[in-house]
């Protein structure tokens, strides 16, 4: 559900021709023993598939898909997929292009007529499809955490942000906003008269005979599902916190398998999905590098280029990364059940390995943070109100020396102390902060998550 991070360079000098015949037995030992240093590294658990000129070479899983019945990873483990969902919404938007049901140019009022029109007026498929629509990301609102937990419907979570301003005029910025694509499963189920499930299994997944793919519910017994782990700062893991899949929904619900991502994969070569000409479309970048569901970059290759498309995914407790090279039919998948904040990397890693290029290895991450003890008299400046945003607060409160926190609509949490002013959120991938004045005294929190810094200021 995150924003996909993609790197705009590879390695400067990648090979473009295959080296001798002895190389290339040793492939899949080089992939593999790449990928053993990331799973020793800490940076890597769950699977990997590489192919080379359209021909799977090597695919092994890594680490434990369950680590309560110590239950390995394997090439046909199902990981949630996070944002490489969005890949499929853009193909089922193209289709319904190509069937004359949805215009590329029409407005979301054409096909919602309940969409408030003062955006619904103004927001093209396209904006939606690139991330130009200027709806702010659902994933990015107070509350969100609260919400996610709940079940849904399409029509009910479109209020959650349909009435929201928008920030920016659409088609004038690029930003990376979950609610588009959320709207596109709204606009695909609309026209089609078919829950959004229904039409990727009818016109994607049933035609690739892609079996181990799907809309990912919590209720379904789904054989071979990795459980999904958080890591806390200090070093610990735990089971990621629960989100519902209708939340997720078009922008991130799907599950699957790395040999099934090789089928996806391999059917973008071809007319089977969609025609070249809208095959053009859904691969042509704009803002941003931004396509239809992907992001297009460029790899250095010697005195040449290698053209490269891409995306993550990350939701609670999976990452997962999908990189192309069209031109050599060059695939690596990772994909990942411990958050996954080293698949970019990984991937990156392993194409190098295709090209025959120096890899750069797992990188020394910061020593995990020990828990300290902290005293009544230390936490006590720290207990009061802090306001993040508008409608938007975390109360701290203490308990002795153990301090908790509320955020707005959420569940109390506990603080665990790994310095005097900064504590691990338990059983949550965050952390808080807290800053004092010149004069010593408490003037607000940063909440650290997912890559960011949020402050609040003390407001009681």
């Amino acid at each position: 559900m995150k924003a996909p991070f993609f790197c705009s360079f590879l390695a400067a000098s990648l090979l473009l021709h295959s080296p001798a015949s002895t190389q290339a037995q040793s492939l899949p030992k080089q992939l593999d023993a790449l990928a053993v240093s990331y799973a020793k590294a800490g940076q890597l658990n769950g699977t990997v598939l590489v192919a080379e000129h359209g021909k799977v070479v090597f695919a092994k899983g890594y680490g434990l898909a369950n680590r309560e019945w110590n239950q390995p990873n394997a090439a046909d483990t199902k990981f949630r997929l996070g944002s490489l969902t969005k890949q499929f919404t853009a193909l089922l938007v193209m289709q319904l292009v190509e069937k004359g049901k949805l215009k590329l140019d029409g407005h979301v009022s054409d096909y919602l007529p309940d969409y408030p029109k003062a955006a619904g007026d103004k927001i093209t498929i396209h904006h939606l499809l690139t991330h130009t629509s200027g709806i702010p990301n659902y994933t990015a609102q107070p509350g969100f955490a609260a919400a996610s937990i709940l079940p849904t419907t399409p029509a009910a979570f479109l209020r959650t942000f349909a009435e929201l301003p928008l920030e920016f005029e659409p088609g004038s910025t690029y930003r990376y906003s979950n609610s588009g694509y959320f709207l596109l499963g709204a606009i695909i189920e609309k026209v089609t008269g078919k829950p959004y499930a229904q039409v990727l299994s009818e016109n994607i997944l049933q035609p690739l005979h892609m079996q181990d793919t799907g809309y990912d519910l919590a209720e379904t017994v789904l054989p071979r599902r990795a459980a999904g782990y958080d890591k806390a700062a200090t070093g610990t893991f735990y089971n990621t916190s629960y989100v519902d899949m209708t939340v997720p929904y078009a922008a991130g619900s799907l599950y699957s398998t790395v040999g099934d991502l090789y089928k996806w994969d391999q059917a973008l070569y071809t007319t089977q999905l969609l025609n070249d000409a809208s095959k053009a479309s859904l691969f042509k970048p704009f803002k941003g590098n931004y396509a239809y569901g992907w992001i297009a970059s460029r790899a250095v290759v010697g005195a040449d280029t290698v053209a490269l498309l891409g995306h993550s995914g990350h939701v609670n407790g999976f990452g997962a990364y999908l990189l192309r090279a069209p031109r050599d039919r060059q695939l690596v998948v990772v994909l990942d059940n411990e958050g996954g904040p080293h698949v970019q990397e990984v991937s990156l890693d392993l194409l190098r390995v295709l090209y025959h290029r120096p890899t750069t290895g797992p990188k020394p991450e910061p020593a995990a943070r020990q828990a300290v003890a902290v005293d009544a008299a230390t936490v006590a400046p720290y207990v009061g109100k802090y306001q993040l945003a508008p409608t938007f607060f975390i109360t701290v409160k203490a308990d002795g020396s153990q301090l908790s926190a509320q955020a707005t609509g959420q569940q109390p949490f506990v603080l665990v102390a790994t310095g005097p002013a900064r504590f691990t959120v338990q059983g949550v991938p965050a952390e808080v902060e807290f800053v004092k004045n010149a004069s010593g005294a408490v003037e607000k929190l940063i909440l650290h998550q997912g890559g960011n810094a949020s402050p609040g200021t003390k407001v009681e």
